[in-house]
């Protein structure tokens, strides 16, 4: 038998010291691109044939802490594309005095039409947490043991600025002489949504309707999908946040797959345009993380700026 080579103490050290630098390069990196604030452009084919397209910025999962000002000051920013309308899918809030730097952050866009709905950590504040938990399969607890976010501050704020509060109810909004359907729930991750408030089909006399909800959670997306919605919205899933190469999502944190967790899709995933009980879906990865863990791989952090246009248009 041959005899057993044993490292030596040197090349042990050489070894961690090797590993120590490369798993600080990696972790430098994922907090340089939690960072690199993104603007995203899609475009949706929803509006009847020969309608002017509607501009319709999509933000979700800010999670903003007062300290963030490159976030604040990149958010700011986006009243400069003037969009027709807002649409905010929740998790804004990571800290108990973020409403002002939210509001002030928001800016301009408060005067532009809005709808929204609430996740999470709008609801409960954030705490230390182990990431490779959302890389398992989801046992059910939420931490809702934490101190209480403002979010009726929030809510009144966004309310008192002209945005609709769509948690577990339906609204229309008439923007640019596009009329618009909307139904929205409160969180599917926390159990809140109640679908029975929003059980009728889409209004047909509508230009486009659209199904609003923080986390893309099926029993939502299908609910929405077989009631004639257009198109839904949602963010949630952060895109996946630590992602392999080319951006190939791990987790969702939610029962939608990985291949879907952000961008635009068909809900089903196998259905196409025309089809009954088949809807648009757009997937915000949103624009922060748990503070506590401010890192993204191959998953930057972003807002989205959809264009509605005519079916003929496609």
């Amino acid at each position: 038998m041959p005899p057993r080579l044993v490292p030596s103490p040197r090349s042990l050290t050489r070894l961690a010291l090797a590993g120590g630098v490369a798993g600080a390069a990696a972790l430098a990196y994922g907090a340089a691109e939690a960072r690199a604030y993104t603007l995203r452009h899609v475009t949706v084919p929803t509006l009847p044939a020969g309608a002017d397209p509607l501009r319709v910025l999509h933000l979700s999962d800010l999670h903003l802490v007062p300290t963030q000002q490159r976030k604040r000051d990149w958010v700011a920013g986006l009243a400069a594309l003037a969009p027709d309308l807002v649409v905010d899918t929740g998790d804004n809030l990571a800290h108990l005095e973020a409403v002002p730097a939210l509001l002030e952050a928001l800016g301009g866009l408060l005067d532009v039409p809005g709808v929204f709905v609430h996740g999470s950590n709008d609801y409960f504040s954030p705490e230390p947490r182990n990431p490779m938990r959302y890389l398992r399969p989801d046992d059910g607890w939420r931490a809702t043991h934490t101190p209480p976010l403002p979010w009726k501050e929030l809510s009144r704020a966004f309310v008192d600025a002209g945005w609709v509060d769509l948690t577990n109810t339906s609204a229309s909004l008439d923007v640019r002489g596009v009329r618009l359907a909307f139904a929205g729930v409160d969180d599917p991750h926390l159990g809140y949504d109640r679908l029975d408030r929003v059980d009728a089909r889409a209004d047909p006399s509508a230009d486009v309707r659209l199904g609003v909800a923080h986390a893309p959670y099926l029993r939502v997306l299908d609910h929405f999908a077989a009631r004639g919605y257009d198109g839904i919205l949602a963010g949630h899933t952060h895109g996946g946040q630590v992602c392999l190469p080319w951006g190939r999502a791990l987790t969702t944190n939610c029962d939608l797959d990985t291949a879907r967790a952000r961008g635009l899709h068909r809900h089903p995933a196998d259905s196409r345009p025309g089809d009954a009980g088949s809807a648009w879906m757009h997937v915000s990865a949103g624009l922060g993380t748990n503070p506590y863990s401010r890192v993204r791989v191959a998953c930057r952090p972003e807002a989205t700026l959809l264009t509605l246009a005519p079916v003929d248009a496609a």
